[in-house]
This record gives structure tokens, C-alpha cells and sequence, in this order.
């Protein structure tokens, strides 16, 4: 049996080709497209080119074209439903199977987008004839040209019972398909079908290709719901669409800016005055399948909501929404307005310039989050700082992507430092003065750029300049002999830049295997390496003399053996990530010079040395 149509449109919605071929083939940026060595035959130059808008690869070089499917069949071996079944499991659908009866529904569906471009076309005429003169001067009330009204196909459905019902059997329609399409009414109970949008200001909602699928309705009168939109039809599923994507997409990417508004207004406000970038959801909540398309546009596209409390409730389901999809490169900026305020009407009153202020301030989906939870819980009792070192660790638990995951752990714990320092301090501020932190309206945390997820670092102020971490991973081995046999490989496979460091490293590896005790002067008459030797035995005086005071306190003599061996190995696991992202720049720049299989082969083996590395320093990580 035959795989419906339908199915394998939605398939490839969810799809990100670029993600997809990309496992296979190193692909880089140019302009619109992404460019790299065809898979399918020997090539020097890249001639193979993906174009995720349009869904399809192809290459220049031998011709090779085709989409998702076809990529994973030419590149597996697969069968036709074989490659449908693998992609589908791997976004989470099921393979339906084609009865008979599913081809006429596909004829269906293509005579209903039809029927949408003909209503379409007669609300238009609609709001320019008698019947929408009200429509028109709202129109002009809230400012909007008649080239803005023109390019967004505003229409007009009159405030009739069946108006838009008679006209359109009138032009050979029939009845079923109306109300199949959503644009009728038929009562459960019996009775005549009726129009569904009556005395509203319409909006056509487009599908990716740009053919109207859906209307949205702005109430003119007194009617209850002052928008209304399609229902779900066989073409049009809100949660998968966003309202002028279409036009959107390429000054979204000319300027590497998107921006998700709540209505369609604020939409066409912003489009008016240049800010072409905008996108509205259909009125839920943004789904996954939503989140997908923006990042295949921008990778960090910015929600605004209005500033009242509703509004922030909206941002932060929206930041909790987007948790458990975000990946390493790809999240989402807030911005909030005034209380009051919405993108049109700030844009009507202040101009365009200063929405594009606020949007420039923007702040990351991280900020937004620790926001949140600092207002919600105001921790000045110990319980309250216990909820709120638990709200944390849940919120970072949903996190799918292990990467992102350990660095929202580093930032969140380096965020409860900064704000709090010791839990004693946190209670201290309940009576603090003048100078106190205001919880109930925090700030947002200072710019914070880790270089890796961290668990204890170098320590503050003087100590990162004078002890780097180096110094102190040897002088935790000279002030705990007996730490070289918990860790004694990764001592051997310890990479240091210091000549001076690495000739006490080797000398403590040669005392371990001797069999001779680890003494300080024994240590020194060992040094080696000639013009090193006096440098080296400066340091061991430096690390282990009067200037321990200045260590952390891991690493001083006092500190029990499980401290020691926990945080050593912490700060050389945060060690041995940062030379692994060292030596993955150098190969991806290598292979970007020179694609070919062993370059390739390499710069893949580092990713996932990377990725394994930055989740074990992530183990270590405790709020």
C-alpha cells in the first residue's frame, strides 16, 4: 500500500535537511544556501549544495538532486518506505499506510485550497466595496496604508448570516466543501449552515508555500471572541504554522534578526515601518514544530510580549516551552514592553526606532529564566533558599541537549555565587541596609561568557591571575603525596604549556614508579631538563611555602584526600576539555581547507570527544 501524501509533506516539515545531510557531509554557509563535497561522487571542489527553504540538495557536479528521503535512500541503500520509516521514527511519527479511500481525500484537499483562494479573493473585494467602509476607516485608525492592506490581503467578511455561504455556491462551490474548508458553520443539532466569520477584519493564514490555508477573524462589532480563527481542517494545523513566515523569511535572514509577536496586527504595524522580520503564533502557545522553523531562519529569534502579567506568564511558558528542545548554537532572546504596551501600539505612539531599542536589548532565554525563579522565591530563609537551589536543578534536568545542559549548570551555579556568595550571606540580607539586593525586582546577571562549564575555577580576583590552572593541579599533587596513585593516569596524560610545570609532572611520575616516596626534597634533586630545573624548584617553593594562603583550598595540605581526589579531578577534567576544543578548531579549520575523508574522520572523532568530555566535567557539577 501507497504512503499518503499528506504524511510525507508533514515528514518533510519536520525534517532540517541541513541537520540531516550534515551528519554526511561538512557543509558550510554561502549566502542562502549550504555548500560541500558531494557524497555521491570524488570531487575536490565543493559542487554539492542544500537549499533547506526549498527542501532539496543538489549537486553540480553528477546532478544529484532530490530531498530527505532521497538522501537517506542514495546514501543507505534504503528502500523508499524503508528511508520514510527510519526518518519518520527519528521525529517521532508513525507510518500510515494508503487505503483506497485516502486518495480521494487528497483530491479533497486539493480542491480546498481552492475554495481558500477564492474566499480569499472575495473578502478582499469585500473591504474595499460598500460593505467594508467600517472595516476600512478602523483600518485607517490604526494607520495602516493601502499598500500595507494590499500586500497582506486584508479582507472583509460583512456582518451577515450566510452572506459569504450564497456567494460562494453561487460561484460553484458546494455546501461540504465550505464547511470542510472551516468557512461554514453546521449546527450538531440540525438547521442550516451558516458563516463563520461575520462582521471581522480577516487575516489569510499562509502554509509555506504561500497558498492560503486558514483565516484569522478581528471582531468590528460586539461579538465575544474578538479573534477567531479556522479551526483544524485537512490543510491547515495551527501548530504548525506561524502567521507571515512566508514573507518574513528572507529579511529574517538578510538581517539575521526574527521576531515572535503575539498578534496580527503587531505584525503588520512592524512590516509597515521596515521591521519585516515579525511572525505571530496562531493563538497557542509555540510548539516544537514552530521553534524548529524559526531556528531554520535565525538561530536565536526573539519572542516579545507585552509587558503587563500576563504577558510575562506567556514569555516564561514560553522559555520553559523551548527548554527541552534548545541545542548548542539554537535558543531564544525575550523582549519586554512597557506595561501596556504592544508592538503596535508603541510603534504608533514612539516610533519604530524605539521598538528596534528594545529589541536590541533583548535578553537570552538564561536571563529570563533565573529572573523568574529569583522572583518566585525571594530566598531569605533556608527553606527558601533550598527550594530555590531545587527549582534550578529541575529546570536544568529538562534540558535535552547534554552540551547545553552542563553549561546552564555552570551558569546557573555561577549566577547563585555572584548573586548570594555563601548560604550565610544569604540569609544576612533579610535586615541588610540600603545596600541590599532587591530580590522582588533582581537584576539580570553580568554579562557571563564561560569558557567552559566550571565547577570551582581558579578561585576570584588575584588568584586567577597568579594561579592558573596549571599551577594548581601540581600543587595539589605536592601537597598530597599520596593523590598521584587515585589519579595517576590522568597525571600521565596531564598536557601542560608550562616547560617548567611539566618537569615536576614528569619528575612525581617517575618517583610513583620507582617506588619511592614522594618527598619535596627528593623531588627536587630528580628535576631535570637542565635550564628548567632551577624555575621548577622555584615553583614547588612557591606552591608549597607560605604562598598555599593564596590556593584553593582543595589543593592545601588540610584538605581531607576525597576533597582532593573530587576537585582534582574536576579542574583536569575542565583542563583536558578546553585542549580538546583546541585541537577540534584546528581540525575543523584543517578540514575546511581540505575535505578530505581522514580530515573529516578526525575533526568527527574530536566532536565527539568533545561532547563526551564536556558531559563527564558535567558530572561533576552540583548546585
Amino acid at each position: 500500500m501507497a504512503i499518503p501524501e499528506t504524511f510525507l509533506a508533514e515528514l518533510n516539515s519536520r525534517i532540517e535537511l541541513v541537520d540531516l545531510i550534515g551528519r554526511r557531509v561538512k557543509l558550510v554557509k554561502r549566502g542562502q544556501e549550504y555548500t560541500g563535497l558531494c557524497p555521491f561522487h570524488n570531487e575536490k571542489t565543493p559542487s554539492f549544495t542544500v537549499n533547506e527553504d526549498k527542501g532539496f540538495y543538489h549537486c553540480f557536479g553528477c546532478s544529484a538532486h532530490g530531498g530527505a528521503i532521497n538522501f537517506v535512500m542514495n546514501t543507505e541503500g534504503s528502500s523508499f518506505p524503508e528511508a520514510v520509516e527510519r526518518l519518520a521514527t527519528e521525529v517521532g511519527l508513525e507510518v500510515p499506510r494508503s487505503q483506497p479511500r485516502d486518495h480521494e481525500a487528497e483530491a479533497q484537499r486539493k480542491t480546498l485550497y481552492d475554495v481558500m483562494q477564492v474566499a480569499a479573493d472575495w473578502l478582499v473585494g469585500q473591504l474595499s466595496g460598500i460593505a467594508g467602509k467600517g472595516a476600512r476607516e478602523y483600518l485607517k485608525g490604526r494607520g495602516l496604508t493601502s499598500a500595507t492592506i494590499s500586500r497582506f490581503h486584508l479582507g472583509y467578511a460583512p456582518d451577515a448570516r450566510d452572506r459569504m455561504k450564497q456567494t460562494l455556491l453561487a460561484r460553484g462551490l458546494t455546501e461540504n466543501q465550505l464547511i470542510k474548508a472551516g468557512l461554514l458553520i453546521k449546527p450538531d443539532g440540525g438547521g442550516e449552515s451558516y458563516d463563520r466569520f461575520r462582521n471581522r477584519l480577516m487575516f489569510p493564514i499562509t502554509d509555506g508555500k504561500g497558498r492560503v490555508v486558514a483565516f484569522g477573524g478581528r471582531a468590528l462589532g460586539d461579538q465575544r471572541a474578538k479573534y477567531l480563527n479556522s479551526p483544524e481542517t485537512a490543510i491547515f494545523h495551527k501548530g504548525n504554522l506561524l502567521y507571515n513566515l512566508v514573507n518574513a523569511r528572507q529579511p529574517a535572514r538578510d538581517g539575521d534578526r526574527l521576531v515572535v509577536v503575539e498578534g496580527y496586527m503587531d505584525v503588520i504595524a512592524m512590516d509597515q515601518t521596515g521591521l519585516s522580520f515579525a511572525v505571530a503564533p496562531l493563538g497557542t502557545a509555540l510548539t516544537e514544530q514552530q521553534l524548529t522553523a524559526l531556528w531554520r531562519l535565525v538561530p536565536e529569534p526573539s519572542l516579545c510580549f507585552d509587558g503587563d502579567a500576563a504577558g510575562q506568564r506567556a514569555a516564561l511558558r514560553a522559555a520553559e516551552r523551548a527548554l527541552p528542545i534548545v541545542k548548542p548554537g539554537y535558543s531564544l532572546r525575550f523582549v519586554s514592553l512597557p506595561d501596556g504596551e504592544d508592538p503596535d501600539s508603541l510603534i504608533r505612539t514612539k516610533g519604530s526606532e524605539a521598538f528596534s531599542e528594545l529589541l536590541n536589548k533583548a535578553v537570552p532565554l538564561s536571563d529570563l529564566l533565573w529572573r523568574a525563579r529569583l522572583q518566585s522565591r525571594n530566598p531569605d530563609t533556608p527553606e527558601k533558599w533550598a527550594g530555590l537551589r531545587k527549582d534550578i536543578r529541575d529546570m536544568v534536568q529538562q534540558i535535552g541537549d547534554g552540551t547545553v545542559q552542563a553549561y546552564y549548570r555552570a551558569d546557573f551555579k555561577k549566577r547563585l555565587e555572584m548573586a548570594f556568595g555563601t548560604t550565610t550571606n544569604v540569609f544576612a540580607t533579610r535586615n541588610a541596609g540600603p545596600g541590599r539586593q532587591n530580590l522582588r525586582n533582581p537584576p539580570l546577571s553580568p554579562a557571563y561568557v564561560p569558557p567552559i562549564p566550571s565547577h570551582m575555577g581558579l578561585g576570584q580576583g588575584v588568584n586567577a591571575d597568579t594561579l592558573p590552572r596549571e599551577r594548581l593541579l601540581i600543587a595539589a599533587l605536592l601537597n598530597h603525596p599520596n593523590l598521584i596513585h587515585e589519579v595517576f593516569e590522568d597525571v600521565g596524560r596531564l598536557n601542560l604549556g608550562s616547560p617548567e610545570l611539566d618537569n615536576i609532572r614528569t619528575a612525581i611520575i617517575e618517583m610513583a614508579t620507582s617506588g619511592a616516596p614522594l618527598d619535596l626534597e627528593g623531588l627536587k634533586e630528580n628535576l631535570q631538563y637542565g635550564g628548567t630545573a632551577n624555575a621548577s624548584s622555584r615553583i614547588i617553593a612557591e606552591l608549597t611555602g607560605p604562598g598555599i594562603a593564596k590556593l584553593e583550598p582543595f589543593a592545601r595540605p588540610d584538605a581531607t584526600l576525597a576533597r582532593v581526589k573530587k576537585d582534582w579531578t574536576s579542574v583536569f577534567g575542565r583542563h583536558r576539555l578546553e585542549d580538546l576544543r583546541r585541537d577540534l578548531k584546528q581540525a575543523e579549520e584543517d578540514f575546511g581547507r581540505d575535505m578530505t575523508d581522514e580530515k573529516q574522520a578526525r575533526f568527527l572523532a574530536l566532536k565527539a570527544a568533545v561532547d563526551e568530555a564536556t558531559a563527564e566535567v558535567a558530572r561533576f557539577e552540583d548546585f
